[in-house]
């Protein structure tokens, strides 16, 4: 159904090869699994197959991509795109509509189909992925997860042979990753071609048939199922990727650190205009100074909106902390903490990552900025403007900003997004450096990979309230193991 033939491709501002001679057949109804570490090619196949190259991403191509025989470059991508459905790695950025009824009628609408027709497709796909608690929603109000899922659902109504995801779970949950694996599995029963650049891969167990592994723009191995899943923990690793199954996972005890000291918050109450209900309601909490703590719970269950409060980011928010003997109210913070968003775009200002590193510094010290850029991969970037750069490389360059500030309180909403497993233990060392260095930090994150490897606390958050808290000691650990496997309905 899919065949590349000795495909090459170059970026034009890239000197390296994004792919070399790669030839891979992918039959109708496979899921196929392409991994590697960043910048192995993953992501350029993925747009070789829905068309985005060469129309939107230009460069030097040379091979065929063949889809039922027919050559996509010799298709407009309007031709493509009915045959190949993508859905992207923040779904926001495919989003058309203010609500989602309409966003998923859109495709459909744009394809000239009959108003009827458009219907069925839309009730079909709302009974096929059982979302019917998402019809008629504002799509601003929408969870992380759930707008992933009407993503999803809105390339469904197209009723594409393909199905291309870049990176779709960078961004989520475990319960909504598990409902994303759901939201495969059922494609694969329509008989759809699903193929899913992934870091990620412990959710894909079961459901991929065949696992394309890419190294430095090579397809270096295509596994079956059963033979990649009988990997070992240390193969994994040793080929950059992300752990095959939670169970695997041995939290970092030996970074444990009984500190007297304690930041302590009261309250921390807040509610939004348009809610009724609490956003935040915590009376009391104490943590100790220094710690590397993670802050983890469900989409939309307050964790967020707890880093915002800690940073003073919120208006007319009347919480307190209290830390080295002080206590500081909510504007006092700013200039105590630093944080790096979920969304890195929104914190990216300059014209190059060396003056991005450096806009955070209270005085500027280009050698510390060097060093900083080196122990992230950032330093063949130093000119590059910092919105030219791949999500991974953008999460690098805010975290290296964080690290550049000295604050003494740095929080970090989903730090690893779109990191691959290299990188994520470059962040983990840096972090771990900063809290030999006395710094606290507040780590929102999804990923239990890297809460085991470098956090040493944890609070758990649902409706805004604390549900537990402690050490990452062997009986925490434990805990948050717990909650993290009851997501997988494997």
């Amino acid at each position: 159904m899919i065949d590349l033939r000795n495909v090459c491709f170059y970026y034009p501002e890239s000197t390296k090869s994004a792919l070399k001679d790669i030839n891979v057949k992918i039959n109708k109804g496979e899921v196929i699994l392409i991994c590697g570490e960043s910048g192995c090619g993953k992501t350029t196949i993925t747009r070789l197959i829905n068309g985005l190259i060469p129309y939107f991403y230009k460069g030097t191509f040379s091979g065929e991509v063949l889809i039922n025989g027919v050559d996509v470059c010799e298709n407009s991508i309007y031709e493509t795109s009915k045959k190949v459905g993508s859905v992207f790695q923040n779904p926001r950025s495919q989003f058309f509509n203010l609500d989602t009824t309409s966003e998923l009628a859109f495709g459909a609408e744009n394809m000239g189909l009959e108003a009827e027709e458009i219907k069925q497709r839309i009730n079909k796909t709302i009974s096929d992925f059982q979302i019917y608690d998402l019809v008629d929603r504002d799509i601003f109000l929408l969870s992380g997860g759930e707008k992933q899922k009407i993503a999803c659902a809105s390339v469904s109504v197209l009723n594409p042979d393909i199905i291309v995801l870049d990176e779709p779970t960078s961004n989520l949950d475990v319960f909504a990753i598990d409902d994303i694996r759901i939201l495969i599995e059922n494609w694969k029963k329509l008989g759809k071609t699903v193929i899913i650049a992934e870091h990620r891969l412990y959710f894909l167990r079961g459901v991929a048939d065949r696992i394309l592994y890419m190294n430095k723009g090579c397809l270096e191995k295509i596994y079956t199922a059963s033979e990649f899943e009988v990997l070992s923990q240390q193969e994994t690793e040793n080929m950059g990727l992300r752990t095959l199954s939670f169970q695997r996972l041995i939290a970092n005890t030996n970074s444990l650190r009984i500190n007297n000291s304690e930041i302590i918050f009261t309250d921390f109450y807040h509610r939004y205009k348009r809610n009724k209900n609490l956003a935040l309601n915590i009376n009391r909490l104490a943590v100790p100074e220094g710690a590397i703590i993670a802050v983890f719970g469900q989409n939309g269950a307050g964790k967020s909106t707890f880093a915002r409060c800690l940073c003073g980011l919120e208006k007319n928010f009347k919480g307190k902390i209290k830390f080295q003997n002080k206590e500081f109210k909510n504007r006092q913070r700013i200039d105590k903490c630093y944080m790096v968003m979920q969304d890195v775009n929104h914190q990216l200002f300059t014209e190059s990552v060396m003056d991005e590193i450096s806009l955070s510094q209270k005085q500027s010290n280009e050698g510390q900025v060097g060093k900083i850029m080196r122990s992230l991969d950032l330093e063949d970037f130093k000119d590059l403007h910092p919105m030219s750069l791949s999500g991974g490389q953008k999460q690098r360059v805010a975290i290296a900003s964080a690290i550049a500030s000295e604050r003494d309180i740095i929080v970090f909403d989903e730090p690893t997004s779109g990191l691959d497993l290299h990188h994520m233990y470059q962040v983990a060392t840096d972090l771990q450096q900063l809290s030999d260095m006395g710094k606290t930090l507040f780590i929102v994150s999804h990923d239990l990979e890297f809460i085991f490897k470098c956090c040493n606390y944890y609070i758990h958050i649902e409706k805004g309230e604390i549900r537990d808290s402690g050490y990452l000691d062997t009986s925490g650990s434990e805990k948050v193991l717990s909650y993290f496997s009851s997501a997988l309905k494997l």
